[in-house]
């Protein structure tokens, strides 16, 4: 539950650290401002309130250091959570920590925990960390899982690690694999599929993705890790990074995942359920790039308990 209150606030000055150098001065205020709605930052912006070294500027500003901020008053209505995410969850968050540095932290999310709160959920993966360091005022994703995949998922600490592991994103050069259980014998050896993916919402809200050629350019490699009599389990290199794309890639080329209850083959998945699969079987096995400075980063999450007694169920 939720109640809401309105709170009126001060002014206040801000001085621009190396942390948010290069920030858009729009986004950085929706950061900070996060209870604001985003029409009203906009007219501060717009009317001139919100000031940087006492001039105005324009939304899309680049904020350079030691700028110096000033956010007028203004009042906001503030969303009271009626709960908070348990010290049991923190714990059980905190115990699935990969890899941590002074810059970022890697842990193997959980199936169905969404990687932040929203559309009726309160707290996802970010929210639950972020009470666990309340120290780190700047805890941010890096990327995200969908709410059903487990396995690696990256936060930076700083605004600074943020920006440098995007621009490794972009770069293509944050190798991400994938453990993903399907439907059939495999019988290609290593097989990449480039099919164009498009995004649609159904008029009942539920988001569909689909192969369409005026969709955006989307790459997946696959390759058998091992066959069974029915079912395969292959490994998945994405080079590009589309919502539900090793899922709409797989079941396209007639390859289903199993436990998929959106784009799977409900026959299999209801064999499965049989041998324990009650989640959909992909996982984001590993995480390796390099950082600017040389340092060589590889993380490798194991499958969770219940999908290794699956495979261990599997006929060869």
């Amino acid at each position: 539950m939720k109640q809401a209150e309105k709170i009126n606030s001060k002014a206040v000055s801000i001085t621009i650290d190396d942390d948010f150098i290069g920030q858009r001065l729009d986004n950085f205020l929706f950061n900070k401002l996060k209870n604001v709605p985003k029409t009203r930052i906009y007219k501060m912006l717009r009317k001139g309130e919100v000031r940087v070294n006492k001039k105005r500027v324009s939304q899309n500003y680049r904020l350079q250091a030691s700028d110096q901020i000033r956010i007028p008053p203004y009042w906001y209505t503030h969303k009271v959570l009626s709960n908070a995410p348990s010290q049991s969850s923190i714990s059980s968050l905190e115990s699935r920590v990969l890899y941590e540095d002074d810059g970022m932290i890697i842990l193997n999310k959980p199936a169905k925990m969404a990687v932040h709160g929203g559309s009726g959920i309160n707290f996802g993966v970010i929210e639950t960390m972020r009470a666990a360091r309340p120290e780190l005022k700047t805890l941010e994703l890096v990327h995200r899982l969908d709410r059903d995949t487990s396995g690696c998922l990256l936060l930076a600490k700083k605004r600074s690690r943020l920006r440098m592991l995007h621009e490794l994103l972009r770069a293509g050069t944050i190798n991400k694999r994938y453990l993903v259980l399907v439907k059939g014998k495999w019988v290609d050896g290593k097989k990449n599929v480039a099919l164009p993916l498009i995004k649609n919402q159904l008029s009942s809200g539920e988001r569909i993705v689909k192969v369409n050629s005026e969709g955006k350019e989307a790459l997946t490699s696959f390759v058998a890790k091992k066959v069974y009599q029915d079912a395969s389990l292959l490994e998945a290199t994405i080079h590009t990074g589309r919502t539900h794309q090793i899922r709409v890639h797989a079941a396209t080329i007639g390859f289903p995942v199993a436990g998929d209850e959106k784009y799977g083959d409900k026959k299999f998945n209801q064999l499965l359920k049989q041998y324990g699969l009650h989640r959909l079987f992909l996982h984001a096995e590993s995480l390796s790039f390099t950082l600017p400075d040389g340092k060589k980063i590889a993380i490798n999450a194991k499958l969770d308990h219940e999908l290794e007694l699956v495979l261990q169920k599997l006929h060869l």
